[in-house]
């Protein structure tokens, strides 16, 4: 099953893009709430290149590696992935007048809910929002 869930991010494309694929920005976005974090993101933006961006609970009790292989890069414009479990992710990126249109669809998996994956991911992507315009402005 693929869920799609979308944003409108106010800030020109270059930001946009620069914030989604630049280490340090990951770092301070990648966070589904207030009680995890992501210490650590490696990435190489390329077809065929790996990326890993540790997510852990603040307090230590929990925390996994996000980490998978790039199948497409089109610049400001699409990036495809393959997560380690197999799972793909697609991520389309609009610029529209004032904003750019983020657009991800990704495969589920069988450990949650459809909902609850959607909220996740959905709040993963409403933090990269948020920190881009708080960024720009």
């Amino acid at each position: 099953m693929k869920i799609l869930i979308e944003t409108l991010v106010n800030a020109p494309l270059s930001t946009v893009w620069n914030a989604w694929v630049t280490p340090e920005d990951i770092t301070h976005w990648n966070t589904a709430s207030d009680e995890w974090c992501c210490p650590s993101a490696e990435l190489d933006l390329s077809q065929g290149g790996r990326f890993n961006y540790r997510m852990q609970a603040k307090d230590g009790t929990a925390g996994f590696d996000f980490e998978g292989e790039f199948t497409a890069i089109i610049p400001h414009q699409l990036i495809r992935y393959q997560l380690a479990d197999q799972r793909m992710v697609e991520i389309k990126f609009t610029a529209l007048k004032n904003s750019v249109e983020i657009i991800q669809t990704f495969d589920t998996e069988d450990n949650h809910t459809a909902e609850q994956q959607k909220q996740g991911w959905l709040s993963i992507l409403n933090s990269f929002k948020n920190y881009v315009e708080n960024k720009t402005h």
